[in-house]
């Protein structure tokens, strides 16, 4: 005990002053953008940010022990198949893993290079980093101990997009597959013997030792793929690694547990969502696309979620969250100051109509205002005449609810019911308490602010509304399928008059040779409908024509 507190206090004394403590409780009134969490002064309020984006980018959960020997994965991958041994192993492990290639593994996996040069129009700048940091993709991380280097994954894998070459921390990946790659490891791990792993690939006896602890954790780790390319599957990844241990307060692993989990609906209920953008938490007190964590940092409970879903042994999880509030308070920081990308800035201020975006502002306000915020555009201010048209075009503030609010307007309930399925449980974690994450499954969705709105499509959680033009169209009469693709092409890949994916004869040929990249609004989960009585419909009959739609349009490329 002693040792402990002595560890505690000279971490405390070595972790900077942050001016204010956050409140995380429930309901607490949110009473403007929180951008600046900690009320740091400028210069360590950058300093803070750069290093929360570096942790963003490489995982900094030491405790976290699903990691991949790095040299001999790349021997492996990059070696001969046709040398005699290897030739044996590599025809064994591609029954799961058809790659054979590091950059295949990580073309697959969905994670971006980093950028050769930091671009103007980034929202987002990128921490000074070492040309070793850069030679892995954003989000691929090399972790160290006395086993050797392993390569484990962090939050930029899911968490920051590429839009047309721009990379944007704190975007959506639109075609993540982290859930997927764990449940590959899971596939892949019994036919891989830890001693021919290190004689075959040459291997240290430390790199070996790895393996096994890698094998280890993964025997609870419960996963599944989404039923589309774009979604991820983290409520059932949580939901099913938790019934792969014991149903006490520190989910305990036993052997047991792992060979014969408990049953859960989520093995079949179709719960998926895309990973949310991060510059709406300054905004609000609860997290997640439903509401449902009523209270705790959301940084708190994304690790938590993570480390369940690799296996790891949460009293040592519980441990590193005591021993590393600073590592915690730069992340926090970092996500809440991130900024949306702008849409001038990769368009040009004249691909934007003025005047139609000022008429469309009126049918904001009649419509959306009273769930998504108030937004006040500089040409409303006593100096716009003064402005310059991209001026002109800026929010000069942003009103959201003091308390975030949850609202049903009849989208897929997914989320809802599988966050059932297992809140009680997390709810009773010792951790949770630790943490002060509470978890009540909501019957809606949170009404999102909508910064950036335009470089977040497709639309809905569950990605089933592919442009805007879509969503202001009656929940009836929205497509039933629609073919996806990466934002590399701002001609081509970009329906700019709708704002997102291109439809019909728009779409890129090259999109519709992936099948993984077909959306299916009919399958379970993937619903397309809501959001449409009472606010752009009344009685069953539209609002606003075609005109005024395209006024709205106009307006929101401008949040």
């Amino acid at each position: 005990m002693i040792n402990q507190l002595l560890k505690l206090f000279l971490f405390t004394l070595s972790t900077p002053v942050f001016a204010a403590s956050p409140d995380w409780s429930r309901d607490v009134e949110v009473r403007g953008p929180r951008e600046n969490l900690y009320e740091l002064s400028p210069r360590e309020f950058q300093r803070t940010v750069m290093a929360g984006r570096r942790h963003a980018l490489f995982y900094p959960v030491t405790v976290s022990e699903l990691r991949i020997p790095y040299s001999p994965l790349k021997t492996f991958f990059e070696s001969d198949p046709d040398h005699p041994v290897r030739k044996l192993l590599f025809d064994l492990t591609r029954v799961v893993s058809p790659f054979k290639s590091m950059k295949e593994v990580y073309s697959w996996l969905g994670v971006h290079d980093f950028p050769t040069t930091i671009q103007p129009e980034t929202p987002n700048p990128l921490p000074n980093l070492s040309p070793e940091e850069r030679a892995l993709p954003m989000g691929a991380t090399l972790m160290t101990s006395e086993n050797g280097t392993g390569l484990t994954f962090g939050c930029a894998t899911c968490h920051t997009g590429d839009l047309f070459g721009v990379k944007v921390m704190g975007l959506t990946n639109r075609f993540p597959r982290a859930n997927e790659f764990f449940r590959r490891g899971a596939q892949l791990a019994p036919y891989v013997n830890s001693f021919v792993f290190r004689d075959v690939l040459e291997a240290t006896e430390g790199e070996r030792l790895m393996l096994v602890k890698a094998k280890e954790h993964l025997r609870y780790v419960g996963a599944k793929p989404p039923v589309v390319l774009g979604l991820d599957t983290s409520l059932a990844q949580v939901a099913l690694s938790l019934a792969k241990r014991e149903p006490d307060n520190v989910a305990t692993r036993t052997e047991r547990a792992s060979r014969r989990p408990r049953p859960n609906k989520l093995e079949t209920l179709v719960a998926d969502s895309k990973p949310a953008v991060w510059w709406n938490l300054k905004y609000k007190n609860r997290w997640l696309s439903d509401g449902s964590i009523v209270s705790g940092n959301p940084v708190h409970t994304n690790f938590l979620w993570n480390e369940i879903g690799r296996g790891t042994d949460l009293v040592a999880l519980e441990q590193w969250l005591l021993e590393n509030q600073k590592t915690i308070n730069e992340l926090t920081a970092a996500v809440f100051a991130s900024k949306p990308p702008r849409y001038e800035k990769f368009f040009g201020a004249d691909a934007i109509d003025l005047a139609r975006a000022r008429r469309g502002e009126v049918h904001f306000v009649t419509s959306c205002q009273r769930c998504h915020g108030v937004y006040e555009k500089a040409w409303n201010s006593p100096v716009a005449q003064s402005l310059s048209k991209e001026a002109l075009l800026q929010t000069t503030r942003v009103t959201y609810h003091k308390k975030t609010p949850i609202r049903d307007v009849g989208t897929d309930p997914g989320r809802y019911l599988g966050m059932r399925e297992f809140a009680n449980e997390l709810n009773g974690l010792k951790i949770s308490r630790a943490i002060g994450a509470v978890v009540e499954p909501q019957k809606g969705y949170v009404p999102p602010p909508l910064d950036g709105i335009w470089s977040r499509w497709p639309y809905f959680h569950n990605n089933s509304v592919p442009n805007l033009c879509a969503l202001l169209t009656p929940g009836s009469a929205r497509p039933a399928s629609y073919w996806a693709g990466p934002a590399v092409d701002r001609r081509t890949d970009f329906d700019s008059e709708c704002v997102g994916y291109p439809l019909g004869n728009q779409t890129p040929v090259a999109w519709k040779t992936n099948r993984e990249h077909f959306y299916d609004a009919r399958k379970a989960g993937l619903s397309n409908r809501g959001h449409d009585e009472g606010i752009f419909l009344k009685d069953g009959v539209e609002i606003y024509s075609r005109e005024e739609k395209r006024e709205l349009i106009e307006f929101l490329k401008t949040l």
